[in-house]
């Protein structure tokens, strides 16, 4: 096991990050080749997804026994709100109309009805290194696409504010995190299942950004 936790979530992140070419859409929103349809797909299903998260995060708050988890979780399911509304301004931008009706995409909602499971059956220890080990590449995905959305199809800072949220480090937040996985090495809690929960977030990750990457345009 990791001497401490910072070195844990590093080598989580650092282990669970995609390969370079695994993801098919980021790359054609940063070129400027990702069709119009594709990016309204991108935010009808995230309006799904967001709500989605929010609720995981609340549930996985109520069951985390470390305080500094609790606090984490919490801090996720507020952040899922604080970003709902922006997510619409993106979808507006990207000619979405909310109100027409929309078949989720499979491939799209495997990693919230994963995360979802997660909440209900796993160990909210072993979901906490899970997700945080998945949050590097999220990251660096949404900067990659909110400076696509900007230079290849005239978004603006509003419409891509979404995912400057997600790309924007907030160091005492991470500080969090570091602080929680701590407590929970401390209680004698090992990382090898959660190890493995974050690998399936990784694929399911990347199966939300492929499916996004087959869908032509209108």
């Amino acid at each position: 096991m990791a001497r401490s936790a910072a070195e844990l979530l590093e080598r989580a992140q650092r282990d669970l990050m995609p390969g370079e070419h695994e993801n098919r859409f980021v790359p054609a929103v940063a070129s400027g080749t990702a069709p119009l349809a594709a990016l309204r797909a991108l935010a009808a299903e995230e309006l799904r997804i967001v709500p989605s998260d929010w609720r995981s995060f609340l549930t996985l708050a109520a069951q985390a026994v470390d305080p500094t988890a609790r606090d984490v979780f919490s801090s996720l399911s507020a952040g899922e709100g604080v970003t709902l509304p922006l997510l619409h301004d993106f979808a507006r931008a990207a000619g979405l109309d909310v109100d027409a009706p929309y078949e989720p995409q499979a491939g799209c909602q495997a990693y919230p009805s994963y995360l979802a499971w997660l909440a209900l059956n796993g160990n909210p220890r072993d979901a906490l290194l899970a997700i945080l080990g998945n949050f590097a590449a999220w990251g660096k995905y949404c900067g990659t696409v909110s400076r696509g959305l900007r230079e290849h199809y005239g978004f603006d800072e509003t419409a891509t504010a979404f995912f400057d949220f997600f790309a924007t480090p907030v160091p005492e937040l991470e500080a969090k995190y570091v602080q929680a996985l701590q407590e929970a090495i401390d209680a004698g809690w090992t990382e090898e299942r959660s190890l493995g929960y974050g690998r399936l977030l990784q694929r399911y990750e990347l199966l939300f950004w492929n499916t996004l990457a087959d869908i032509r345009q209108d």
